[in-house]
């Protein structure tokens, strides 16, 4: 039997999300799957903790209540002031919360009973229905709560599940200091790889559309520049804002030279198969047979007889690490499609032997302590738990999988999201070098005597 998946698009369970405290959600009925009755209601529902129940309704209304307290088929009122309605649609950006009625009960716990919130009640006579009663426990416009749409396409309940707060100690050690900052600096600008051959190691940044990679290499570069830079475009959109293959070097100073790392992006990830950058594409650049300014099509991978397609490609001119980027918030909603496309991906990846990090992005829009504090990054339950879920989902050791935050709203600096970030380069390096190791020396024979021209190293 295949998996039950939540019916939530990436937007609603950000908006759901919105109304409690550093929780998580766990899908724990579903009407189209278990039936819609009260009796399959309870059997899944009760004695299960706070709870959160979701209606769906063909005016794309996402509606429903809250329950702090258990549903245990007690036939009477349960008294919970924590209770609460709300309303989400597309039009609104927050969603809509409507508090209890001050002395008037949070649900009825009927003997057989479907969710009754008073104000709403679903699955009404066992049909996909809700009653609607505004000012029976709670006050609401019928129009702003869903549409006067009473039909239900779907109904789901979740247990409400608290992340606490943070652990008693973080789960990995970083130190926040200028002081590192200068050492991770220094590291890096310091980089020589362990092939004679190779002055500068490559790094390919591969995810999903809006994860942050364009951002990524802005925030590096900005960190080296010494002033926010914006070089690769950079944006949300639906589809992906990066069309061409891009080789970034990135220069220590304005003038200066170069670092001996350089930042390969792509065109965003699409979990359809004739979507987002095509997989032969993706191996065609490992191999260092694309060159920069290349122009994705989604019609067709690059041909070997076309002008972008470089034949004759040498060590320097291949994908030394491999970085993926995971929005953190969307790590539970990684539809199965996207989740086959890294499997294949990763597939063809370990079978060049190339070294590959994860890195989890946006970890401050995703946890309400890391947003108040960065340093909260590897104290937090929360990131900590969906760091663990990415390491299972895509099949990378935990070690591999890096928190991170770019620069995006700010004008200035951050040490802190300075130190994240240059531990992240400092990874890909090493792992650069874990690649270097694995080379044949027969096989990188042709490279030893070939220098990049354009390479004018930090003094």
């Amino acid at each position: 039997m295949s998996s039950v998946t939540s019916r939530l698009s990436e937007d609603q369970q950000r908006k759901l999300l919105s109304l409690f405290d550093h929780v998580r959600l766990h899908l724990l009925y579903k009407a189209s799957v278990h039936g819609y009755t009260a009796a399959d209601f309870h059997a899944r529902c009760d004695k299960q903790g706070p709870t959160v129940t979701v209606a769906y309704n063909t005016s794309d209304f996402v509606f429903g209540a809250y329950a702090s307290k258990d549903f245990t088929r007690s036939g009477g009122d349960v008294l919970d002031d924590k209770a609460f309605l709300y309303s989400i649609t597309a039009q609104r950006n927050k969603p809509l919360k409507v508090a209890g009625i001050s002395g008037r009960c949070g649900f009825k716990d009927g003997a057989d009973a479907a969710p009754d919130f008073g104000g709403l009640q679903f699955l009404s006579d066992d049909k996909p229905e809700v009653k609607s009663q505004p000012n029976t426990g709670f006050k609401f416009e019928e129009r702003e709560m869903h549409g006067g749409d009473l039909k239900l396409t779907e109904l789901e309940v979740y247990r409400v599940e608290s992340l606490g707060d943070l652990l008693a100690k973080p789960w990995r050690n970083i130190k926040w200091t200028a002081e590192r900052r200068e050492e991770l600096m220094k590291s890096i600008l310091n980089y020589k790889p362990d092939m004679s051959s190779v002055q500068q190691a490559r790094v390919l940044l591969v995810g999903p559309v809006g994860t942050g990679k364009s951002s990524f290499f802005n925030s590096i570069n900005s960190i080296f520049r010494g002033s926010m830079m914006v070089q690769a475009i950079a944006g949300t959109m639906g589809k992906s804002v990066t069309t061409q293959f891009r080789s970034y070097s990135i220069k220590s100073g304005k003038g200066g030279g170069v670092i001996p790392v350089v930042l390969c992006d792509t065109m965003g990830l699409e979990g359809e198969a004739d979507g987002g950058l095509d997989i032969e594409d993706l191996v065609n650049i490992y191999k260092g047979h694309v060159k920069d300014r290349y122009q994705f099509s989604t019609s067709a991978p690059l041909s070997p007889d076309a002008p972008a397609y470089q034949k004759h490609s040498t060590l320097s001119d291949k994908i030394h690490c491999a970085v993926y980027f995971i929005d953190t918030s969307s790590i539970s909603l990684l539809s199965q499609k996207m989740l086959d496309k890294f499997a294949a991906i990763r597939k063809k990846t370990n079978q060049l032997g190339i070294p590959q990090i994860v890195l989890m992005t946006k970890v401050d829009e995703a946890c309400k302590l890391v947003a108040e504090d960065l340093k909260n990054v590897y104290r937090s339950v929360y990131i900590h738990k969906k760091a663990q879920e990415l390491s299972e989902l895509l099949g990378v050791p935990l070690s591999c999988v890096l928190p991170v935050k770019n620069y995006s709203d700010e004008v200035d600096l951050d040490p802190d999201i300075d130190v994240l970030l240059l531990s992240a380069v400092q990874h890909m390096l090493n792992f650069a070098d874990s690649f270097f190791e694995n080379q044949d020396q027969e096989d990188s024979g042709q490279d030893l005597y070939r220098c990049n021209k354009n390479f004018q190293p930090v003094s």
